[in-house]
């Protein structure tokens, strides 16, 4: 079969190599899933940089989220079992694990898992965002940002989405954000407070890190909650503790792979809820470009540079659409 591999560690476009190799042996408790569909997610750029906190033996393939297809014919959802990840044309994954794709959704679209899952675990099970509240979303084009936008949405939230560059403004505007704020040409902090009479941002849904986080504590409400989803943009930031003390605001992590291991039944119930908000039309994955299997590195270098807007899907030769 087809596979990318990466040999060394360095960026996407320099490293990874399609090569042919044998198809990936089930172990115990594993079965085999034809790959119908890989979503491409940052931390793929993160694995083949080594800097992601999971490192599979060099050499491995990258891809962390795909709607494959089991031997008996039918469409799931599966995070493949490194280090033979998902930008190729077969894998393994848990059998546990598996989750049947949305009937709603195309392949493409069907492997809302990664993305919505964190978007969802952050908005409700961390932040307990209510309706009404204010949400402030960083990265709000991208693939995490605009599962979190739909998601505000759907629970009723006023939804304030920043990005960078008049195209992603355009796109978050199509998502559905009430207010775009575009963080290379519009004051975050001033622009927020004007939108809220002064009083902030009730969760702030942070993928970004750096200055993003940094002028979140600024424009946060009384009582808000600041929930660090990752950190896009290469810059780890300091919590200022004595700050959150004073303005009365919390500050959350979501590493949401945890959830697989301490609680997959709180996983299994996210996605019966995730389906029934595609089944109704109030999610679909924004999907900007499907790609074939060849160019799926750049695709990733592409991710990993940030100039992508909402999902970009590598198609295997012969896979579904």
């Amino acid at each position: 079969m087809q596979a990318w591999r990466v040999h060394r560690n360095g960026e996407p476009g320099e490293v990874m190599r399609l090569e042919e190799v044998e198809r990936p042996v089930p172990g115990e408790g594993q079965v085999p899933l034809r790959v119908r569909a890989a979503n491409i997610n940052f931390p793929d750029a993160l694995l083949c940089r080594g800097q992601y906190q999971i490192r599979p033996p060099l050499p491995f393939t990258p891809g962390v989220e795909i709607c494959g297809e089991t031997e008996d014919g039918r469409r799931v959802i599966a995070t493949p079992a490194l280090p033979h990840g998902g930008l190729a044309e077969y894998v393994v994954a848990d059998a546990a694990a598996l989750l049947p794709a949305p009937e709603a959704l195309d392949d493409a679209a069907a492997a809302l898992h990664i993305g919505y899952q964190t978007g969802w675990f952050a908005l409700h099970r961390r932040a307990r965002l209510q309706p009404g509240e204010t949400l402030l979303v960083h990265a709000a084009a991208g693939g995490v940002g605009s599962a979190a936008v739909q998601l505000g949405r759907a629970a009723g939230a006023t939804v304030i989405g920043v990005v960078g560059g008049p195209d992603k403004a355009r796109v978050a505007r199509e998502l559905g954000c009430d207010l775009v704020i575009d963080r290379r040409a519009d004051d975050l902090v001033g622009a927020v407070k004007e939108a809220t009479g002064g009083r902030g941002a009730d969760v702030v849904f942070d993928p970004v890190g750096g200055d993003a986080y940094t002028k979140s504590t600024k424009c946060v409400a009384f009582e808000g909650r600041i929930v660090v989803v990752g950190f896009a943009s290469g810059a780890i930031p300091t919590a200022a503790l004595n700050h959150a003390l004073v303005k009365n605001y919390s500050i959350m992590g979501l590493h949401w792979g945890l959830y697989t291991t301490k609680d997959p039944a709180a996983v299994a119930g996210c996605h019966q809820e995730l389906t029934a908000l595609a089944a109704r039309g109030a999610i679909k994955p924004l999907i900007s470009e499907r790609v074939p299997m060849k160019d799926a590195a750049d695709a990733v270098q592409r991710v990993a540079d940030g100039i992508t807007t909402g999902r970009v899907v590598v198609l295997p030769e012969g896979g579904a659409r």
